[in-house]
């Protein structure tokens, strides 16, 4: 295959690749289900909980970004109990007993989640730690290679220059 055949090529495939995801996919108004609420307080309530929400199945992403079924379970499962007066605590609540802690974006600090807390600092002090023993093995190695008779030629150098 020539050079040019690969570029034609590959620009047909992306092509095709456009528009075989743009006719595929969902139109957006399908994926936003269209919720009533009683108040401004409650919408305003509801997207803040969504935002909150982890979406099981992406695990990347929380309940109002998500696409999945769950998500939009979730989604109408947390727009029913705003309506029927649950408080946004009661509402977590909810969510933690039925799906853990994961289903928060940010747990709260419990023995079980102590490790969610910490890794990153155990990450970085062992990252530290293996960099301080690369550095100081890396000095150890270059004053070991050198010459007891290198190292005193190098005293001499050094002292005819200072003296100069």
């Amino acid at each position: 295959m020539r050079p040019g055949q690969l570029g034609s090529l590959s620009a047909v495939f992306g092509l095709f690749l456009l528009f075989s995801t743009t006719f595929t996919a969902p139109p957006v108004h399908a994926l936003l289900e269209p919720l009533k609420f009683e108040s401004s307080s409650q919408e305003s309530r509801y997207k803040a909980l969504i935002t909150e929400l982890r979406c099981l199945v992406c695990q990347n992403q929380n309940l109002a970004d998500s696409n999945s079924e769950l998500a939009g379970d979730l989604r109408l499962l947390t727009h029913n109990m705003i309506l029927s007066g649950s408080s946004d605590t009661e509402i977590i609540q909810f969510m933690v007993s039925r799906y853990g802690d994961f289903v928060l974006y940010r747990p709260p600090f419990k023995p079980s989640t102590a490790l969610l807390w910490f890794a990153p600092l155990i990450f970085l002090a062992g990252g530290c730690f293996v960099l301080f023993r690369i550095f100081r093995r890396r000095n150890n190695n270059s004053l070991s290679s050198v010459s007891s008779a290198q190292r005193e030629k190098l005293r001499k150098l050094m002292r005819d220059n200072h003296s100069a």
